[in-house]
């Protein structure tokens, strides 16, 4: 079993793209199944045992993980992988079980994207000069920032970026994203020239099929670094925890409704399929409007 998740794993982050956040959740997602079937089930995790689980199984492995005080966001997660990895076994005739289809995934609220306030995206940018003892690596991280804040993109993203890819046309970005879908995004002349100021300090010799952005070591720079920065500079400005690298995603959503962006645009900006994933963003600037009127209004 553990070849067959291996196979699953390298096919989801190949095939259809799905980040290393991402396979490494799959991941843990199916060895806690794994773990399930093994100790709770008392069987073998096999293809043969895999395809015999019955509804009652399936919903036991969510009351267990009710029982371990998991959220329903968590189970959620975990079922949608273990689907996934079923999806996955019937594509390549390995087995099939038609009952893990009719399982409900447990009702998840979503919470609404907290963008950055425009204010403190300049703080969190004009910070990045103090963090760092190299002036190439803040040129670095300020052409990040500004890149994702003014492109929308995701950290992933925006770290797959060749340099051919970024001086191809440099009005607009294709963006390769989930599942491989591609979007061409404008560029703003500030991001444009902040990149280019990067560029011509960064010590390491940059080919155009190289990644853009580089770490200290001169290979490619790791998002895991990126969040840190931006962890620390969040504690330094005492700004909310929700001030993540994503955050400035959800920053040019929000801030490109405010001024008027239509959803479709917006949609096609960020890539999204569905028009009601990019909707939520609606939401968000109604609860902005209602904080101004009731701060604002002399008789709220």
């Amino acid at each position: 079993m553990d070849n067959i998740v291996n196979e699953f794993l390298l096919y989801i982050a190949t095939e259809k793209m799905d980040s290393r956040n991402t396979v490494i959740s799959y991941k843990n997602d199916l060895t806690s199944f794994i773990y399930f079937i093994k100790n709770k089930l008392n069987l073998d995790p096999t293809l043969e045992n895999f395809s015999k689980l019955k509804h009652s199984d399936f919903r036991m492995f969510l009351s267990y993980k009710k029982d371990k005080n998991y959220e329903n966001a968590s189970i959620s997660r975990e079922l949608s992988a273990i689907k996934s990895f079923y999806k996955f076994l019937a594509k390549n005739k390995k087995t099939n079980n038609s009952i893990i289809g009719i399982i409900k995934n447990p009702k998840v609220k979503k919470a609404l994207p907290r963008p950055i306030e425009k204010l403190n995206i300049d703080k969190i940018i004009d910070c990045i000069n103090d963090m760092h003892k190299e002036k190439w690596q803040a040129d670095r991280d300020i052409a990040l920032c500004t890149l994702i804040y003014g492109c929308g993109l995701r950290i992933s993203e925006a770290l797959g970026i060749k340099r051919g890819d970024f001086f191809r046309n440099s009005d607009i970005i294709s963006i390769k994203g989930k599942g491989g879908k591609v979007r061409n995004i404008p560029v703003l002349k500030i991001v444009k020239d902040r990149i280019i100021n990067y560029l011509n300090d960064c010590p390491h010799t940059i080919m155009n099929d190289d990644y853009l952005f580089k770490s200290s070591r001169g290979i490619k720079y790791s998002p895991v670094l990126f969040e840190k920065l931006i962890r620390e500079i969040r504690i330094m400005l005492d700004l909310p925890e929700s001030v993540t690298p994503h955050a400035f995603r959800h920053s040019f959503a929000t801030h490109l409704l405010e001024n008027g962006a239509d959803l479709r645009s917006i949609q096609e900006l960020l890539g999204h399929s569905n028009l009601s994933t990019t909707q939520i963003y609606t939401k968000v600037d109604k609860q902005r409007l209602l904080k101004v009127y009731k701060n604002t209004h002399p008789r709220s």
